[in-house]
């Protein structure tokens, strides 16, 4: 632009101009870029501090947990770096308490020692009969494993009865093994196997008709005369109750016959039934075992036995083969399994001396003169003193109290009695007309 006085020039004032304003743009440039170069130079300085203190906050949090607001909003991190979900910690698991190894197959078994080697003049108890019986002797055997004077031989045939003479007859076959074992009792459980039609003299009889039953009746007596012709004592085991309900109506009826049969032989019936069956008698797989624990006690298939129903059917023949076995039984009858300690036959206890003491009144012997029985006092009008006992009941007249006992009253007759040269004023109790 011109100034005063000066003449305009329209083509250079412009020229002017346009030169002033690219000498500015090129003053602004420079400071942006200046600027530039100082956020640049700012920006490598200050971002390797950013990225330690970035990964210092990540490595904090990681160690801290991912917080609520990270699950929410930082979905690439969650992507790249997949949480696994925390395993909730197995519950410490309660001990149960040792149970028989029948009761499942994850009980836990209750650790026994090893039975303990017999005597040579342990007493043999004789098991016969059928699988039923073969399951009682394993029971005995362990009841008995530990008792050196105890010794439980088993002759049990799973399959055999009364009923099937032609596959084993044991009337005829009892003989024998008596001869060869020599036991000290015979236990007896069989019938389990005898549902089934019985062939006599060419013909088939119907279960429980009036001739099977004759002749069934006849065959078990057979058997029981043939022990107790020995001498030996009997002990028949009955039967228990079956899932299926007619067979435990045969077992009932033939109960009956084996109870009739050991009866008359002078032998025992051991009742079994009321174990394996629950409140209202019907039958039961679970019940308690020997030591009141509810158990199985009998197989899924509702016939055989588990081991805890074996050693129950045991249990019920202990106590009745302890009056048999004697001293030779010793703790060892109806004891608890894995005690570890061996039990051998029990010494023949001694009655102990006493000492005869003549009879005593409560009053002791001053009283009523121990030297003679109590009521055996003679009257007074017979020569002889009556005895203070003997005062006190007739006359009345107690006898005269021990210094310092509950009944001596020595103070309040100390204290009627008038004042004397050896008895102070101290001593005496004071009267009424004294106090005052």
């Amino acid at each position: 632009m011109a100034t005063a006085g000066e003449p305009f020039d329209g083509a250079g004032g412009l020229r002017r101009m346009r030169l002033g304003g690219n000498v500015a743009n090129g003053l602004w440039k420079r400071r942006i870029c200046g600027a530039l170069m100082v956020l640049v130079m700012a920006f490598a300085i200050v971002a390797p501090v950013l990225s330690l203190a970035v990964a210092t906050q990540a490595e904090a949090q990681e160690r801290r947990g991912r917080t609520l607001f990270d699950l929410l909003f930082n979905r690439n991190r969650e992507r790249a770096e997949p949480v696994e979900p925390e395993r909730p910690r197995p519950r410490a698991r309660r001990q149960a308490a040792p149970r028989s190894s029948s009761d499942g197959p994850d009980a836990p078994r209750v650790a026994t020692p090893p039975p303990v080697e017999k005597s040579a003049d342990a007493r043999i108890v004789l098991v016969i009969g059928d699988f039923m019986a073969g399951g009682m002797a394993e029971g005995l055997e362990a009841a008995y494993a530990q008792n050196t004077g105890v010794s439980v031989v088993s002759r049990a045939n799973g399959s055999s009865g009364f009923v099937r003479d032609d596959y084993y007859n044991w009337p005829a076959e009892i003989g024998g093994i008596l001869d060869e074992v020599k036991p000290a009792v015979v236990a007896v459980m069989l019938g389990s196997n005898d549902r089934q039609q019985m062939a006599v003299d060419g013909q088939r009889l119907d279960l429980r008709s009036d001739p099977w039953t004759r002749n069934y009746q006849q065959r078990v007596m057979t058997l029981a005369r043939a022990v107790r012709s020995r001498g030996l004592p009997l002990l028949w085991v009955g039967l228990p109750s079956f899932k299926s309900g007619t067979m435990s109506t045969d077992m009932l009826a033939f109960n009956d016959m084996y109870r009739a049969a050991a009866t008359e032989v002078e032998g025992e019936f051991v009742d079994i039934w009321d174990g394996f069956v629950d409140e209202n008698g019907a039958f039961t797989t679970v019940g308690p075992d020997m030591n009141g624990q509810r158990v199985r006690l009998r197989a899924s298939d509702g016939i055989n036995m588990t081991s805890a129903g074996k050693r129950k059917i045991a249990f019920y023949a202990e106590r009745a083969l302890e009056r048999y076995l004697g001293s030779a039984a010793g703790t060892g009858v109806a004891a608890l399994p894995g005690t570890g300690e061996p039990v051998g036959p029990a010494a023949p206890i001694r009655p102990s001396e006493i000492d005869r003491t003549l009879p005593i009144a409560l009053g002791g012997p001053a009283l009523d003169d121990g030297t003679r029985l109590m009521g055996g006092a003679k009257p007074a009008h017979e020569g002889e003193p009556e005895t203070p006992a003997e005062k006190l009941a007739r006359n009345g007249v107690a006898p005269e109290a021990k210094p310092g006992r509950a009944d001596d009253f020595g103070m309040r007759r100390l204290a009627a009695q008038p004042a004397s040269d050896d008895v102070t004023a101290t001593t005496a109790i004071p009267s009424a007309t004294s106090r005052q």
